[in-house]
């Protein structure tokens, strides 16, 4: 919503003249001659303006002399305003120049420069604030409304701090206001919010499948509320790397315990190489695993000669060794 500066108006419509059907608008009385190296008055239609009005050389080229003369109110920083046909018009006639709008739609957007000062960096600031009060740890904030960033008139100094905080450390929910700016554009916004504890999760950056691989490579940090990490996510990235998925795991999601395992090398009902360590010496068997084997697992292997089952530990894919004085000697009295 565009505000006017009403006095201003005022004096165009008083000082404004009828317009007959089918004549032009009044012009000053200018020598012809610096009417054409003017050239015509034209409408811009989109303006961005630093100051706190709008002038009428903002609105129109070619505005002469009257073009410093300020119309409008200029919109807040970041924000905008829309000036349309029948506005221009009056402006343009009130002020004698030579134009009128090609149709009911014409409008000119007039936005007004300024600098941002981002939600992170304000978030960092009622952070430390509320570390002063001893609020410590991993935390974050969310903002109660759709507060988002925070607009100053160009060449304002981008600073900010924080009056009037307050917090409840039950609920986590706080009020500050936000001093931005300094001198006659400082400005004050008051935000409330909740400040809540993270923790950072490791997770996939694209999903992997059974039987893959989990390699450092494939994870990634994120951070999340605290009270939603369930006791059995994953937040150890050791805890993932080298490990394969149990059936497929989407990207960016936290990973539970029970997801993934350590990849097979042994699988049930396939055939493995028995190996037996003796001084200088190393024998080897086949067998049949009777159960599926991760590296150092230890699992039951049929002898494919004796057919006596043994207990080995995985050491490879596809291989087993024995180990104890008993399995030595099954080894080798067959």
């Amino acid at each position: 919503m565009r505000r006017l500066l009403v006095p201003v108006i005022a004096m165009i419509a008083a000082g404004a003249q009828p317009v007959m059907a089918g004549n032009s608008l009044s012009t000053p009385d200018v020598p012809e001659i610096a009417k054409l190296e003017a050239g015509p008055v034209s409408l811009n239609d989109h303006v961005v303006v630093e100051d706190r009005v709008v002038r009428l050389g903002d609105l129109f080229n070619n505005a002469g002399d009257k073009a410093e003369t300020s119309v409008a109110y200029a919109p807040a920083p970041g924000e905008r305003a829309v000036f349309d046909a029948r506005w221009l018009y009056r402006v343009a006639h009130g002020y004698k120049l030579d134009w009128r709008p090609l149709s009911t739609m014409t409008q000119t957007v007039v936005e007004r420069a300024s600098i941002t000062i981002p939600r992170d960096e304000i978030k960092s600031e009622i952070l430390y604030e509320l570390a002063d009060r001893g609020v410590t740890g991993n935390m974050d904030i969310e903002f109660a409304s759709r507060f988002g960033e925070v607009h100053l008139p160009a060449g304002t100094a981008p600073v900010i701090s924080i009056e009037d905080l307050s917090y409840q450390d039950r609920t986590g929910r706080f009020s500050a206001v936000i001093v931005a700016g300094t001198g006659m554009d400082m400005t004050r916004v008051r935000t409330t919010g909740r400040a809540y504890r993270t923790v950072e999760v490791p997770v996939l950056k694209s999903r992997i499948l059974r039987g893959d691989l989990i390699r450092e490579a494939d994870l990634e940090w994120v951070k999340m509320k605290a009270d939603r990490v369930q006791p059995d996510v994953i937040v150890d990235m050791s805890n993932l790397v080298g490990k394969t998925p149990k059936r497929g795991i989407r990207a960016g999601h936290p990973i539970r315990g029970n997801d993934v395992s350590r990849p097979l090398l042994v699988e049930k009902n396939s055939l493995v190489t028995i190996i037996h360590r003796v001084p200088n010496m190393m024998l080897t068997a086949q067998g049949k695993a009777l159960q599926n084997g991760a590296d150092g697992d230890v699992v039951q292997i049929q002898n494919g000669r004796s057919n006596q089952v043994i207990e080995a530990e995985v050491v490879g894919p596809g291989r087993v060794a024995v180990r104890t004085l008993s399995q030595q000697f099954s080894m080798n009295v067959n």
